[in-house]
């Protein structure tokens, strides 16, 4: 094997000192801090150099990449150009946001970096993805960022079959732990999504920091394979087993895996056996429970040593030139450090491609989200022009024909019909969809159709894709994997690659989402709070009890509502940190799935999707409803009544609206308003205030649910009723249950029966 040249080994040495210096200052300086040292995984940065290298070489613009903890300080503050002064000012306890920024902000060991690396004669921009510190959900994140970015850029497919599906300039690289890869099944389904279409970025590199401990479980009894890259078989993947003591061999195993990966664009592993010098973070004893292994580390010098002197004793360097190099780097942070107090911490965020976003504002916004009329009608015949494919005879019929007459009629356009329009005319505007989830091309219910399938080739085509020929948007169906947790984190990625992009996430049923609960709580429902960086992922998250039992009833509208930020003791403002809707109407549907792009801001939204609604006789829009001038309406009236003589009030939300309404009108009420809170967060305050104020004479007011007490919205909305809007509310549904919803035929009928008259009994 050709020896690496001269200059090469020395910049190893070079890399490799300076973290190990890093590393000795802080344990100095900030004696507490748990840094998650790279010390005993040194060679590391040798892997790290020489990838960049090759990056460079290989004409790549961007590289997007995820790390957990150890030794990710090390390389920020190295390579990767960190602010040392901004880790200092967090290591004093201050936030590495400046004042006004409305975030929480986050340990230092899941810092970031988006920094430009000239090497090469060329520019290539890397980019380290914030982590949190569930370790391995981070790599399907970094994967759909990378898909993102390079659709951004151009040079990623849309469509499955076009030229390309991947990149030539865009590369993802993840960065793992052993016991974490090997334990942890978000792996698996990563691993799952390399060659799926949609999903595909072309390979990736892993390097896996093996430390041969997870936290203080020994590798023998932390997992039950061999190799802790063993899940890599699953795909066929080459991994190179390196010896972390050697980091020229390193720098091999790094080069060869890189360019696997460019000449057949699969993914490729380099296993780096190393050690930690000392526990899980700086604080702790291994000694407790590996007392072995750490005699042995204890007594041995470090890595960055070891390789200096056999460079010494070749000549290559010199032991002035390697204390130097030490000396030099510990004055950097040195000076650094003492130059702290003066650091001010700079708005980074909405920055670039997001310059024109900005941080949504304490007060609920409207915004017209509606099109013209004659635009609606063209979409909707676009959505089912199907020349020359021989399509489903059935679904001729009950699709394509149906659209057309009652866009025809105008007047009883279902949810469908109204989820095409929303699309199509963003498309139209020059926006991007991507629609991903189980089966979503089709839906669940068979009610989209958003592709269709030749039925003698197979071939699948998507009507809207083919609107105008000067077309710019373009809507990208993901029929995803079997996997939640993954492919959630993936769109995640996608969708804060650019705010030009509505990226949306079907559950096959609405529980469905607790797969994927992690890339929830630690990313979607925090990200913007925790790292100022934006998301508009839309999860629909079909709810409602039919019957389905325990498991395909609800969508745990209480979990959702138990995350949000908004305030009890104030009017809830756009600023919550998610959105959570239970629309009633197609039209309603629409103007949230628009309003996610026409806005200036971006937030996850939540939609409380329909089951039986999407074929309900009375769950329609007239399409004057979508039309230029009209927008999502966050409390819908009852426009039935007469105000002044009604003496009872319901609120509900979603679907179970239309049960009450159809009891009301069976019992001949005229005195019984129903009011739909569409939007439960935000809070639509002020227009539950508004209708209020409206039945002078009401006095009693109840919150009528389909779900069990201790679910739904009503934990959510009676604080806030009682705290704002002074009114105690009556509670109608069903009892608290430990399940959902139940398993017995007869039992839910019963129940379905009781929650729908229960409200009209109250006095």
């Amino acid at each position: 094997m050709e020896p690496l040249a001269t200059e090469k080994k020395r910049k190893i040495a070079t890399e490799m000192l300076k973290s190990q210096a890093f590393d000795n200052f802080i344990s100095k300086k900030f004696v507490t801090f748990k840094r998650y040292a790279g010390e005993g995984a040194e060679s590391m940065m040798a892997f790290f150099h020489e990838f960049f290298e090759q990056a460079a070489a290989d004409k790549l613009d961007h590289i997007i990449m995820c790390m957990p903890h150890r030794g990710r300080l090390n390389l920020l503050t190295g390579m990767l150009k960190f602010p040392i002064e901004k880790l200092f000012h967090k290591l004093r306890g201050f936030s590495e946001f400046p004042e006004n920024a409305k975030a929480t902000g986050d340990v230092a060991s899941h810092f970031t970096s988006s920094a430009d690396l000239f090497l090469k004669g060329r520019m290539i921009h890397v980019t380290m993805l914030y982590n949190p510190s569930h370790l391995e959900a981070v790599n399907p994140v970094s994967m759909g960022k990378t898909r993102g970015i390079m659709q951004v850029v151009g040079d990623g497919a849309y469509s499955h079959g076009d030229e390309l599906p991947w990149s030539e300039k865009v590369l993802n690289l993840q960065v793992h732990g052993d016991a974490a890869y090997s334990g942890q099944g978000v792996n698996q389904e990563s691993l799952a999504l390399f060659a799926a279409p949609h999903f595909e970025v072309g390979g990736s590199v892993h390097l896996v920091v093996n430390n041969q401990l997870g936290f203080t479980t020994p590798a023998a009894r932390g997992r039950s394979s061999r190799y802790c890259t063993d899940v890599a078989k699953s795909i066929s993947a080459p991994v190179l087993h390196v010896n972390g003591d050697d980091p020229e061999m390193v720098v091999r195993a790094t080069k060869l895996a890189f360019r696997y990966q460019r000449t057949f664009r699969k993914d490729a592993f380099v296993d780096l056996n190393c050690f930690r010098r000392w526990g899980h973070n700086e604080l702790d004893d291994p000694t407790y429970t590996n007392p072995a292994i750490y005699k042995i580390i204890q007594g041995r010098k470090s890595t960055p040593d070891l390789y200096v002197e056999k460079l010494i004793n070749s000549k290559i360097i010199t032991p002035d030139e390697a204390k130097s190099i030490i000396s030099e780097h510990t004055a950097w942070l040195a000076e650094s450090l003492r130059q702290v107090d003066n650091y001010v911490p700079e708005a980074v965020y909405l920055s670039g491609r997001w310059s024109e976003m900005s941080q949504a504002t304490a007060s609920v916004s409207k915004w017209n989200t509606g099109v013209d009329l004659d635009l609606l009608r063209f979409v909707a015949e676009k959505s089912v022009q199907c020349d020359g494919l021989e399509v489903h005879p059935h679904l001729f019929k009950s699709h394509i024909e149906a659209r057309r007459k009652k866009i025809a009629d105008g007047l009883a356009l279902d949810w469908a019909t109204a989820e095409a329009l929303s699309f199509g005319s963003l498309l139209h505007e020059g926006y991007n969809v991507r629609l991903s989830g189980q089966d979503v091309g089709r839906g669940t219910f068979s009610h989209r159709h958003a592709m269709l399938v030749d039925q003698s080739t197979s071939g699948i085509y998507i009507p809207l894709n083919s609107m105008t020929k000067d077309q710019t948007g373009k809507l990208e169906i993901a029929n995803s994997i079997l996997s939640e947790e993954a492919v959630l984190g993936f769109e995640y990625g996608l969708s804060i690659a650019s705010p030009t992009v509505l990226p949306i996430w079907e559950a096959q049923f609405g529980d469905f989402f607790n797969g994927a609960q992690i890339i929830i709580d630690t990313f979607i429902n925090s990200g913007e709070a925790k790292w100022m960086v934006n998301s508009g992922l839309t999860m629909l998250l079909p709810h409602g009890y039919d019957g389905a039992g325990p498991e395909h009833s609800s969508c745990r509208i209480e979990r959702f509502l138990q995350l949000t930020d908004s305030h009890e003791d104030r009017p809830d403002g756009d600023d919550v940190n998610i959105q959570i809707a239970n629309p009633t109407t197609p039209a309603q549907y629409f103007h949230l799935l628009r309003r996610q792009m026409v806005r200036n801001f971006r937030k996850p939204l939540v939609i409380v999707a329909p089951k039986i609604l999407l074929r309900h006789a009375s769950a329609t829009s007239p399409l004057s409803d979508m039309g230029v001038g009209t927008g999502f309406i966050n409390v819908i009236g009852d426009s039935t009544v007469d105000p002044d003589i009604v003496k009872k009030v319901i609120f509900v939300s979603g679907k179970h609206y239309y049960a009450l309404n159809k009891e009301k009108e069976l019992r001949g009420l005229k005195d019984v308003a129903i009011i739909r809170l569409e939007s439960l967060c935000p809070f639509p305050i002020l227009e539950v205030l508004e209708e209020i104020r409206k039945f002078k004479h009401a006095r009693t007011f109840i919150w009528s649910q389909e779900e069990p007490q201790n679910m739904g919205a009503w934990n959510f909305v009676k604080p806030r009723f009682e705290n704002l809007c002074g009114r105690q509310l009556k509670y109608s549904g069903r009892q608290p249950m430990a399940a959902p919803a139940t398993g017995i035929g007869q039992v839910h009928q019963r129940e379905a029966q009781e929650v729908i008259v229960q409200p009209f009994l109250f006095a």
